[in-house]
């Protein structure tokens, strides 16, 4: 079974973007998960395509239309019971645990808004989940929803070379990732830590832990809270 992203857009050239590439592109290329687009003005029934409106009750701007929007989001969830989401500042924000839980999934079917935002009414009338990457506004849905896809891309099964390699990541036990450090021994007068290079792999874990509780309080206090 193959991870299947379905995403919605006014801009289908934005995809894959970056997800081409590297280790989800070579994901791709084996079948390991897919994506298409869905042109969600294709829906529109004018002969000038339209997709937006004026908000009602006034307002800069303008919203997604509902009829058309539907249209694109019936078209492409038929038969289909994977989750339908929609990438929005005023979304839940999103974290790693939700990440798992979708790439525990078929796939996601994804809604990429623009201008002011999309109709309440079809995003009540067709379940969408509302989801956020951060309390910054982006121009559309389409960068937020290449950022969902490579947090959830990369954890699929087989996808990285060591599947070790994501368990000890910021987030994936609550606390953010201890520091890391490479070769040579010394760089600029500064040393690798000396527990790191002792092979105790019992003082390494109890280093690498409070160190990650240190970052954490110092700039994720919130993290430690929860």
């Amino acid at each position: 079974m193959s991870f299947s992203a379905t995403i919605l857009t006014l801009y289908p050239e934005m995809f894959p973007g970056h997800l081409g590439t590297s280790l989800a592109g070579k994901a791709m290329e084996r079948g390991q998960w897919s994506l298409d687009t869905v042109q969600i003005r294709d829906f529109a029934t004018d002969k000038h395509r339209t997709v937006d409106d004026t908000p009602a009750g006034g307002g800069a701007g303008m919203v997604l239309k509902p009829d058309v929007l539907a249209r694109a989001i019936d078209h492409a969830s038929k038969n289909d019971d994977r989750p339908r989401l929609l990438m929005s500042p005023r979304g839940k924000p999103l974290t790693q645990r939700r990440v798992r839980e979708l790439a525990d999934g078929d796939g996601v079917i994804i809604v990429c808004g623009r201008f002011e935002g999309v109709d309440q009414r079809v995003i009540d009338g067709r379940d969408l989940e509302e989801v956020s990457i951060g309390d910054y506004i982006l121009s559309g849905g389409e960068p937020a929803a290449l950022i969902l896809l490579d947090a959830i891309v990369r954890i699929l099964p087989g996808v990285m070379g060591n599947d070790l390699s994501g368990q000890n990541e910021s987030f994936e036990g609550g606390l953010l990732e201890h520091p890391q450090y490479t070769r040579p021994q010394v760089w600029e007068g500064h040393e690798i830590p000396a527990v790191l290079t002792s092979g105790n792999h019992g003082a390494i874990a109890k280093w690498q832990r409070q160190e990650a509780e240190k970052l954490t309080k110092e700039r994720r206090p919130d993290l430690l809270e929860k």
